[in-house]
C-alpha cells in the first residue's frame, strides 16, 4: 500500500483524479460574457493534453449550448443582413474553448473601430458568417471554425430557428427584441420565444441526456440563461437528467433586468420559467469587491447580488458559497482559476 504522504502517492492521487474528470461529460448552457467564463475554467480540467489529439467524438465531453435572440450590435447586423444566427455569442464560446486560447482569443474577437460597414464587427462574426454563406449552413460555420481553432469541446445554437425574445413586464407592457428588451430597464414579469416553442438540434437533447453535469449561468438572466431553457423540450431534458445540476448565480444584478434582486430572485425566476427543484445546487459569491470596483457599478446602477442562505435552503437547495471575484481595471468577473477549482470539487 502506498504512503498517503509519499510524493509517489500524491502524483499517484492526482493523476487518478485527472483520468476521472477526463471521462466526465459536462453542458453549460447560458451566452454573453458568463458561459465562456465556465467553458474556459473546465476546458484544461476536461482536456489536459493538447486539442490536435480529440476527434469529434471526444469533443462531446464539453458540448456549450447558446442562446441565439440576440438582435444588437455586430450579431444583430449580420443577422439581418444575412438571414443568418447570431453568430457573436457562438464565437465567443469558440474563443474560449480554443487550445491556443490567447492567440485565437485576440485574433477571433478583434473587433474593427472604423471604415465603412467593417466598424464594430468582430473578425471572427465575420469568419463565421462568410463560411456560412459559402457552404450554407451555420452549423458547417461552426464546425469548420471548431477545426481551425482545435477547440476543447463544442458549441451548438439551442435552436437553428429564426426566433426572437419578447418580454412581459410587470406594469403590463410587452415588449419583442433582446436589445430593446434590455433598454427598457423595467422590471420583468416573464419571458417568452417567438416562435412559441422552436425545435432544438437532436445533438442538444443527447448531450444533455448523457452528462454526468450540466451547468446554469453565469450570465445575463432573462436575455442569455433563461431563452434557452424556453426551447422546446430542452428544460424537460434537464429536468429527466440524473446529472448534478449547478446554477452559478451572477456576480452582480444588471440594470433593467435583476435590479434589487438577491440569488434567490434569480433562482425563483428560472423556477418559474421551468419548474420548482430545476437543479439541485446553487454556487453564490462570498467575495469582496475593492471600493474603486464597487463605485465604478454602482454609479452604473450595478450592485453585488445578496447571497441569502436560508432562503436558498427553503428551496431544497445546497448552496456552495465561495470567492469568486476577479477584478481587471475596477471591472468585475467571475475567477475562471477559482470557478473551475470549485466546478471540479462538485464534478
Amino acid at each position: 500500500m502506498l504512503n498517503p504522504d509519499t510524493q509517489d502517492n500524491r502524483s499517484y492521487q492526482y493523476a487518478l483524479r485527472a483520468m476521472k474528470l477526463a471521462e466526465l461529460r459536462v453542458v453549460a448552457l447560458g451566452g454573453g460574457s458568463g458561459l465562456p467564463a465556465v467553458l474556459r475554467s473546465l476546458k484544461d480540467r476536461l482536456f489536459p493534453f493538447p486539442s490536435c489529439s480529440l476527434n469529434d467524438k471526444s469533443r462531446e465531453r464539453l458540448t456549450a449550448i447558446v442562446t441565439v435572440t440576440d438582435d444588437g450590435g455586430s450579431s444583430g447586423r449580420l443577422r439581418h443582413d444575412f438571414d443568418m444566427l447570431p453568430p457573436g455569442d457562438i464565437r465567443n464560446c469558440l474563443s474560449a474553448m480554443a487550445d491556443n486560447s490567447h492567440m485565437m482569443y485576440d485574433l477571433f474577437q478583434y473587433r474593427f473601430d472604423k471604415g465603412n460597414g467593417l466598424n464594430g464587427h468582430s473578425l471572427g462574426n465575420l469568419v463565421l458568417t462568410a463560411i456560412t454563406h459559402m457552404r450554407g449552413n451555420f452549423l458547417d460555420a461552426v464546425s469548420y471554425c471548431s477545426d481551425i481553432m482545435n477547440v476543447k469541446g463544442r458549441a451548438l445554437p439551442s435552436t437553428t430557428e429564426r426566433v426572437v425574445l419578447g418580454a412581459k413586464f410587470r406594469d403590463g407592457l410587452a415588449i419583442r427584441g433582446e436589445t430593446c428588451i434590455a433598454g427598457h430597464r423595467g422590471r420583468i414579469q416573464h419571458v417568452y420565444l417567438i416562435p412559441s416553442h422552436p425545435a432544438p438540434l437532436p445533438q442538444t437533447i443527447e448531450a444533455i441526456e448523457k452528462a454526468d453535469a450540466i451547468i446554469i449561468g453565469p450570465g445575463s438572466l432573462y436575455t442569455s440563461i433563461i431563452p434557452n431553457l424556453l426551447v422546446r423540450d430542452i428544460a424537460a431534458a434537464i429536468r429527466r437528467s440524473t446529472a448534478k445540476k449547478i446554477y452559478v448565480c451572477n456576480l452582480m444584478t444588471e440594470p433593467g433586468e435583476t435590479d434589487g434582486y438577491t440569488a434567490t430572485d434569480h433562482v425563483k425566476a428560472i423556477f418559474d420559467h421551468t419548474e420548482y427543484g430545476f437543479f439541485q445546487y446553487v454556487l453564490v459569491n462570498n467575495g469582496q469587491f475593492s471600493d474603486a470596483s464597487c463605485k465604478f457599478y454602482v454609479d452604473k446602477k450595478y450592485y453585488p447580488v445578496q447571497y441569502d442562505i436560508d432562503e436558498l435552503r427553503d428551496f431544497g437547495l445546497t448552496s456552495i458559497a465561495v470567492d469568486l471575484v476577479s477584478e481587471r481595471k475596477d471591472k468585475v468577473r467571475h475567477d475562471e482559476e477559482k470557478l473551475g477549482k470549485i466546478l471540479t470539487e462538485l464534478l
